[in-house]
């Protein structure tokens, strides 16, 4: 009983499938007095909004993993962990969660200049519409960390950069106002966390939801290889290519092959072996190197 990396949820005994994103697949009981959603991370990976195939090896329990060791690094941060016994079947890959009503937003928040902020830089000297500074280069820290969200589109369409006057037009104001000053607050934090271990948290996404009583919760994942950039501290200092300066523990690796190899016209081509691998390498190096 595997999730597949085309995107098979597993069958759970007492949990009834609801919904798979590119990563999870959600599961509600089957018990209709229990609220709780048990939230299984799978193997499947995606790139530029586009799930692919083969998945990596053992990346649920790794991306799993990471979420509990920051979530209780920001414990003081209300978020979506709800008590009780994880099945067997899922227990390394899989959270128990409050339900929520998830906010459509994704609270990027970028402390250093690459990506897609990058190429936008150079043509405009913004990223997502916010000036900067001259004379920056790819992989610079940034001034001050920025919030750019982005509208979290159903799977299979394309996430949209917004600007901070439409999150108030979708969530209101201070709602809007809670999620950027949230969002700017724990990458702060995380940020410091990660530096202790001589790691740099050049950009990450958080996304919330709120419970029954309006409370803003942490939810998802949080600060796992997926849904952030980390780069060596030492390796960003003495580096002389961008290659060398920004050598991440995430799925660059199949981000740049895909760029390489793809026109992204159509499906997206099968991932070769020894990608997958040292995927799954630079997934396992920095839950050594946070100690997670």
């Amino acid at each position: 009983m595997s999730t597949s990396s085309e995107g098979t949820a597993r069958t759970i005994p007492g949990w009834r499938h609801i919904y798979s994103g590119k990563v999870r697949d959600l599961y509600a009981s089957e018990d209709p007095a229990d609220t709780r959603i048990l939230v299984v991370a799978s193997d499947r990976v995606s790139a530029f909004d586009f799930v692919l195939s083969p998945g990596i090896p053992e990346k649920g329990a790794l991306l799993t993993r990471l979420s509990r060791w920051w979530f209780a690094q920001l414990a003081e941060v209300p978020n979506h962990l709800a008590e009780g016994e994880i099945p067997d079947a899922v227990v390394d890959r899989a959270m128990l969660a409050q339900s929520l009503e998830m906010l459509p937003i994704e609270c990027v928040v970028r402390g250093y200049i690459t990506g897609s902020g990058w190429a936008e830089y150079r043509q405009s000297g913004t990223v997502c519409g916010i000036p900067l500074p001259g004379g920056l280069q790819n992989g610079d820290k940034l001034p001050e960390p920025l919030f750019t969200p982005a509208y979290k589109a159903p799977m299979g369409e394309h996430d949209e950069n917004i600007t901070y006057a439409k999150v108030v037009e979708l969530v209101g104001e201070d709602r809007a106002a809670e999620l950027r000053d949230a969002s700017l607050a724990l990458y702060a934090r995380a940020a410091a966390i990660a530096e202790e271990k001589g790691l740099i948290l050049a950009d990450t996404k958080f996304e919330f939801g709120t419970d029954g009583a309006g409370t803003l919760r942490l939810a998802d994942e949080v600060l796992t290889s997926d849904s952030s950039r980390y780069w060596d501290a030492e390796a960003w200092k003495t580096g002389t290519t961008p290659s060398e300066r920004m050598a991440s523990f995430d799925k660059q690796i199949v981000r740049d092959w895909l760029a390489a190899n793809w026109d992204k016209q159509g499906e997206p081509p099968l991932l070769p072996e020894d990608v997958v691998e040292r995927t799954a390498d630079r997934y396992r190096e920095l839950i050594e190197r946070l100690g997670a």
